[in-house]
């Protein structure tokens, strides 16, 4: 079947290449999005820590380039061959060194765009044509449109882009269903521990709201003034080193980035899994060295390498609670003044932390686990969705694997 695909050049496809604006716009504190190299991440423009700019310069800005739904967002420099699509409903601005691929749909269809630039045959062309010569290796805007690969019929094209568009729409369904769930989680965690709603809602006889009669039971009636502010009655101001130490995580070599049984913890976050645990239950993992270090949760046993450290409760602590106490503060800013930006653990001990009696920690990680539970699983599942489409993305555009025998594994999946 592939031996009957034509290979042809973008160009030839009915591609247009679309350059960006080579100047960079003044941010400004909300606005429109400003997508640069960093915001393209597995085929998909990821938001978080975008550059914003204004309504004036989002319209000064894509005159010349303006992205629309199914476009490809190419990097030329800096990770080059890097791809992101476009989806509906995203208005955004190109930023410097990537530009635009625009199928015409006559002899591409333009949802197909965005899974032929992650092909072989996509890279090998990189390959072909980047520029090794310059400082930086990169892309020439006259050469991307000359990079040839073989093309299915357009029937074909929309039959693969609809399994593989099934597969990734999943998994950004499972990612926003998580955010929401997260979301859900600090604003309870915000409204029992930073604003001590259901105190002050004691306080002014009022039943707390959003809870059962039993778990406003377990909240005081009143505040106590104490020297380093007003508290709940029966809270206790305390500092990290009081409760908990920081445990050194251990050199691993061998882990695998999708198989195994215990998820695996660097600095920032899960970079693998292993057959073995360092700590064999639920835990925190405190980034130690990095640029970024950030703080995580394992509902269930794991390993932390030797970039992190993992907390060790020497009080009683529902860890669920430790956790988003922990989300509070900027442990980026604990830095042991080594040349590799690191966590100071006696930084850390020194933090001063308002710890709740352990039933109220407990009540707060009894209705959240339900939804750490959920998120779990979601990651789970897109973890194993993500394997599938990985597998199947290679042989479907080589002709390898047919849309109906494709279309069976989706569906088993």
């Amino acid at each position: 079947m592939a031996a009957e695909w034509k290979r042809i050049s973008l160009c030839e496809a009915g591609v247009t290449l679309i350059d960006c604006d080579h100047r960079t716009p003044p941010a400004a504190e909300s606005g429109y999005p400003y997508i640069s190299i960093p915001q393209l991440k597995d085929g998909r423009i990821q938001l978080n820590h975008v550059r914003r700019i204004s309504a004036e310069h989002f319209v000064e800005w894509t005159r010349k380039a303006k992205p629309r739904q199914d476009d490809v967002i190419l990097s030329r420099r800096c990770n080059p061959g890097e791809t992101a699509y476009v989806p509906g409903g995203l208005d955004c601005a190109l930023g410097q060194n990537l530009v635009l691929l625009r199928a015409d749909g006559k002899t591409l269809f333009p949802p197909f765009l965005r899974w032929l630039v992650r092909g072989q045959d996509w890279w090998e062309q990189v390959g072909t044509f980047i520029n090794v010569g310059a400082v930086f290796e990169s892309l020439k805007c006259a050469d991307i449109p000359n990079f040839s690969m073989p093309l299915p019929p357009l029937s074909e094209q929309r039959a693969i882009a609809a399994i593989l568009g099934a597969l990734d729409d999943k998994i950004e369904l499972n990612r926003r269903m998580n955010a929401t769930l997260e979301s859900m989680a600090r604003a309870l965690f915000q409204s029992w521990f930073v604003d001590f709603d259901p105190v002050r809602a004691k306080l002014d006889g009022r039943q707390p709201a959003g809870m059962d009669a039993a778990t406003g039971a377990v909240f005081p009636e009143h505040f106590d003034h104490k020297a380093d502010g007003v508290v709940p009655m029966g809270w206790n101001c305390k500092r990290w080193g009081d409760i908990a130490t920081l445990e050194y995580g251990k050199s691993i070599r061998d882990y695998r980035e999708s198989r195994g049984k215990y998820r695996v913890f660097g600095t920032n976050g899960p970079i693998g899994f292993h057959d073995e645990a360092l700590c064999n239950s639920a835990g925190i993992i405190i980034g130690r060295k990095g640029a970024y270090r950030g703080v995580h949760y394992s509902p269930e046993p794991f390993f932390a390498i030797d970039t992190a450290f993992y907390l060790k409760p020497t009080a009683t602590l529902d860890l669920r609670w430790a956790y988003y106490e922990l989300l509070r503060f900027d442990i980026n800013s604990m830095d042991s003044g080594s040349a590799i930006p690191s966590t100071s653990r006696e930084d850390f001990y020194g933090i001063p932390v308002i710890v709740p009696p352990p039933e109220i920690q407990a009540a707060f990680g009894n209705i959240i686990s339900g939804w750490f539970a959920k998120v779990f699983a979601n990651d789970r599942e897109s973890r194993t969705l993500a394997t599938l489409r990985d597998t199947l993305l290679p042989k479907l555009l080589s002709g390898e694997l047919t849309v109906a025998a494709a279309t069976r594994l989706t569906e088993h999946a």
